[in-house]
This record gives C-alpha cells, sequence and structure tokens, in this order.
C-alpha cells in the first residue's frame, strides 16, 4: 500500500452529523472523494439533500437523516439508518450550535442549550455509532479552539461544551481504543467561513484574522483533510487527540 493509498476509505460507511451547511458539508464531500458512503444528519433535511448531491457526484451512496443530536433517541435511529448501509466505519460529531451571552445574564436554558447540542449530542452520538462498529473504527469529534483559547467574546457555554469535548474525546478513546477497536480523537478548527462566523459583530473576524501568523481564514478543505487523516488508516496509530488546525490562533494566545 502507497502512502496516499492509507488515506482511502473506500467500501466504508461514514456519518456526519450537522451535515446540513459550512464544515458539514466539507467533510461529507471529502469522505466521500476519499471513497466512502456517507451517512448524513442534521435538523435541516431539505439542505441535507444538497449535501447528498455532492456525495453522490463524487460517485458515492447518500443516506439523509433528520435528527437532532440532542435527543438520544434521534441518534440511535441515525446508526440504525447507517447500518443499513453495512458496518459503520466512521463518524464525524459535527453538529453544534453557538452562542455569545455575557455570564452575568445568561440563562439556565441558555447555556444548557448549548450543551446539551454540542457536548451531550457528541457523547449520544458516539455512543450510538459506536454500538453499530462492529469491526472497530474512527470518531472525530469536532471541537474548537475557544476550548483551549479565549477568542474574546463572551461564550462560557460554548467554550465550555467545547473544553468538554476534548475532554470526552481523551476519556472515549481510552475505553473504546484497545477494548472495541475505536480510536477517538478530536479537531479543533480555528476562523473557517461558517454560519457561525457570520454571526460575529461587524469587524469582529477582521481584527483577529489579522493577528494570525497565516493571516486569512481556513479554507474547509484544509479542515476536511485532518478529518479524513483521522478517519483512515493514515491516521491508525492517533486516538485519544486533538489536532489544532487554526491557522496559529492559539501559539498567538
Amino acid at each position: 500500500m502507497g502512502i496516499l493509498d492509507k488515506f482511502r476509505l473506500d467500501g466504508q460507511v461514514a456519518i456526519v452529523t450537522g451535515a446540513s451547511s459550512g464544515l458539514g458539508v466539507a467533510f461529507a464531500k471529502a469522505l466521500a472523494e476519499a471513497g466512502a458512503d456517507v451517512v448524513l444528519a442534521a435538523r435541516r433535511v431539505e439542505k441535507l439533500k444538497d449535501t447528498a448531491r455532492l456525495v453522490e457526484d463524487a460517485g458515492r451512496r447518500a443516506l439523509v437523516v433528520r435528527a437532532d443530536v440532542a435527543q438520544p433517541d434521534d441518534c440511535r435511529e441515525v446508526a440504525r439508518a447507517a447500518a443499513e448501509f453495512g458496518p459503520v466505519h466512521v463518524l464525524v460529531n459535527n453538529a453544534g450550535v453557538a452562542s455569545a451571552v455575557p455570564a452575568s445574564r445568561e440563562t439556565p436554558e441558555q447555556f444548557l442549550g448549548v450543551m446539551d447540542v454540542n457536548l451531550n449530542g457528541t457523547y449520544w452520538m458516539a455512543q450510538a455509532a459506536a454500538a453499530v462498529m462492529t469491526g472497530g473504527g474512527s470518531i472525530i469529534n469536532v471541537s474548537s479552539v475557544l476550548g483551549l483559547v479565549s477568542g474574546g467574546l463572551p461564550q462560557a457555554a460554548y467554550s465550555a461544551s467545547k473544553a468538554g469535548v476534548i475532554g470526552l474525546t481523551r476519556d472515549l478513546a481510552q475505553q473504546w481504543t484497545g477494548r472495541k477497536g475505536i480510536r477517538v480523537n478530536a479537531v479543533a478548527p480555528g476562523y473557517f467561513a461558517s454560519e457561525m462566523t457570520d454571526q460575529y459583530p461587524d469587524g469582529y473576524l477582521e481584527q483577529h484574522i489579522s493577528k494570525l501568523p497565516i493571516g486569512r481564514v481556513g479554507d474547509p478543505e484544509e479542515l476536511a483533510a485532518a478529518v479524513v487523516f483521522l478517519a483512515s488508516a493514515a491516521g491508525g496509530y492517533t486516538t485519544g487527540t486533538t489536532i489544532v488546525v487554526d491557522g496559529g490562533v492559539t501559539i498567538g494566545s
């Protein structure tokens, strides 16, 4: 097997949550181009159909499942549907929501709403996928650099949830890699164009990008490449770690 062959996912089945927009679309497309059939999960089914067309254009099968990852039953339904394609090999836990509320004013409902999707939903979906990864596999959790450093906005819930994802990743890797053959890793993206960055205050993104060593926002394909690495045999000796893909955000903090 040549080195580039190690990045192939031919004959594998992958699940991508939050696949209706932004980074989730890039992940689904990249996994399909690497050879995987892709199960696409999100709350917005119509947008998922657009992502499905990208997967099919790459010559792979796509399956659309409406799901709210904050609901454990929905997560189990995604895994059940994915298993109809065959043994599940890859899960990309990408579904997430953002918030920016001053800590002195954030309500319990607001805080828990973010945690339910970003942290709890990651856990429920990992549990569901692990149950159908009968031959081992790879789980990639999408954290954020804001789980490691402050972005200067009032984002207690979001930052806490993404830091929690990093801790969860380590523990699941410890539990599942040796016993189940499931590698569990995370990626921590910096600034990538998405619906989330569209919500930033005017001038916020430009101010932070100007301080980056790379000096630009990331291309979603640059993050998707890290996901393919972790999903594939190329990342076969990598588990329990978080790969930071941030253009230098963390080295300047």
